[in-house]
């Protein structure tokens, strides 16, 4: 069986399974119900197994044709998914764009490039949810959520925007008045500012020991203030409430303007975090979410603050 026979075959197959009889599959097909049989005979031959079981009023899958029958919409989706491609570039991309994100990153992040998709494709509309829990793409209805952390695997496609690198800061004023901690030890005398992430888990820190190997300190014993907004963390380092762990592309500002400096460098380790686009699936993306996706993609790579090299953080430490 040549590949357009294979074709003929595998629609055959899954417009009688859709459809319930030969008959009504000819008729979806322009074709006959005999030449319907025809090919989905010459597929079960090919494959070497029963597809349906035939009653002169029914069709019925058996196990291997109920499998077979995923994998075929699979192949049959990712074919119309090459010609919407196809499509897409000469349709102009229209539409709503539903997006879950974080307050902090989508103020900061999100916001500002938001006005040049929409200038760039007026046809676009954005509705966009500032929310730190995770939400279930599918069932709540949102095209793409940006999230950050330790990102679990999972059955989502996920688009990588940068390592979220973390760093130990405190306040000039912080520091003058108890001291620049010189070993990890020495924060325990100091006040701290801990991070709680919604589900109620403190944000460790971790240093890199002298042979090498990575050990790790609970804030939450000295925290004077902890605290579940990492914006939030970053103001209270500012105020001088204490030392706190933040993301680099959060203190980054405050850095180059002498408001906050960073302690206990080199030896902090900046984690293992990142931020990501997730959506759905590959397979049939409405050309509206693709050009959204490919747009803030593009913008969030020319954000030099999300992209501070670790041994930039050398210049501003206590």
């Amino acid at each position: 069986m040549d590949s357009s026979q294979r074709v003929r075959a595998i629609l055959s197959f899954v417009q009688a399974a859709d459809a319930g009889s030969f008959a009504a599959a000819g008729r979806t097909l322009g074709i006959s119900s005999a030449a319907v049989s025809k090919n989905v005979a010459g597929l079960e031959r090919a494959l070497g197994v029963r597809l349906m079981n035939r009653t002169t009023r029914t069709l019925k899958l058996t196990e291997e044709g109920g499998a077979f029958l995923r994998q075929a919409r699979v192949a049959l989706e990712a074919l119309d998914a090459a010609i919407d491609t196809v499509a897409a570039q000469r349709v102009t991309p229209s539409g709503r764009v539903r997006i879950s994100t974080s307050w902090a990153f989508g103020r900061e992040q999100l916001m500002p490039v938001l006005p040049g998709l929409l200038s760039r494709y007026p046809a676009l509309s954005v509705e966009v949810d500032f929310d730190d829990k995770v939400v279930d793409l599918v069932r709540d209805g949102y095209d793409f959520a940006i999230r950050g952390g330790n990102i679990p695997d999972s059955n989502l496609v996920s688009r990588p925007i940068f390592r979220l690198n973390v760093v130990l800061v405190a306040s000039p004023d912080y520091l003058a008045r108890h001291g620049v901690p010189q070993t990890p030890q020495e924060l325990r005398t100091h006040r701290l500012i801990a991070r709680r992430f919604l589900g109620g888990r403190v944000a460790p820190w971790a240093f890199r020991a002298e042979n090498g190997s990575i050990t790790t300190f609970d804030p939450a014993d000295r925290a004077v203030m902890t605290l579940s907004a990492p914006e939030s963390v970053v103001q209270a380092a500012c105020d001088s409430v204490g030392i706190a762990q933040v993301g680099v592309h959060l203190a980054w500002e405050h850095l180059l303007s002498g408001a906050l400096k960073v302690v206990l460098y080199p030896d902090h380790q900046p984690g293992s975090y990142e931020m990501v686009m997730q959506y759905p699936h590959r397979a049939l993306m409405a050309p509206r979410v693709q050009a959204t996706l490919e747009y803030l993609l593009e913008a969030f790579a020319g954000d030099k603050r999300l992209h501070v090299p670790l041994e930039a953080l050398g210049g501003y430490v206590a």
